[in-house]
């Protein structure tokens, strides 16, 4: 059992929350759904919270419900890698978190001279930081921010909002998509 699955089996309380458990089903249905809209080409943000999911970008609404509904019967399917995507804000937390660590511990209490002495070990040990930080967002995504078992949760509503962006920007899309869970 590697260490992060550890200190998710010691959060678990936490994590089975009903409100935190459904924000991480919506998280985990958000990056699905996300995964089957690229796999159409279309590229997409999202962002979750109890209620649902919104995803940013000019997508048919149709698609999303389509893909929307695919992802959730693929997840229930037992597919719960689809909940897991590499552009996930945790992801660049984690990237931040390390790189920031690094920076602080290689360079925490010297003065320049020492600083500059140990910038070479430092850079290279960010480097390597950097590359496991997608490998370890994705654990901390699968045992922590998302959800892959979707439970009896449903897509209750689908709803596209536009808005026009100051200085001809253009317009912002997005659409709100709903869900309910099972009632326990």
């Amino acid at each position: 059992m590697s260490p992060i699955e550890r200190l998710a089996g010691h959060a678990a309380p936490l994590l089975g929350l009903p409100v935190i458990l459904r924000i991480r089903r919506n998280h985990g249905l958000e990056h699905a759904t996300i995964h089957i809209l690229n796999r159409r080409g279309h590229r997409l943000s999202g962002r979750s919270d109890s209620d649902g999911f919104i995803l940013l970008g000019d997508v048919p609404s149709e698609l999303v419900a389509s893909a929307a509904n695919e992802a959730l019967q693929r997840l229930a399917a037992g597919e719960s890698d689809l909940a897991v995507h590499p552009n996930c804000g945790t992801n660049l937390v984690t990237a931040s978190f390390l790189a920031t660590a690094v920076g602080f511990a290689g360079f925490a209490g010297q003065g320049r001279r020492q600083a500059l002495q140990r910038f070479n070990t430092v850079m290279t040990v960010l480097t390597l930081a950097l590359m496991i930080a997608p490998a370890l967002g994705g654990e901390l995504q699968r045992h922590f921010t998302t959800a892959g078992d979707v439970g009896g949760m449903r897509v209750a509503s689908i709803k596209r909002r536009s808005w026009r962006l100051p200085f001809n920007l253009g317009r912002l899309v997005f659409h709100r998509v709903s869900t309910q869970q099972a009632q326990a």
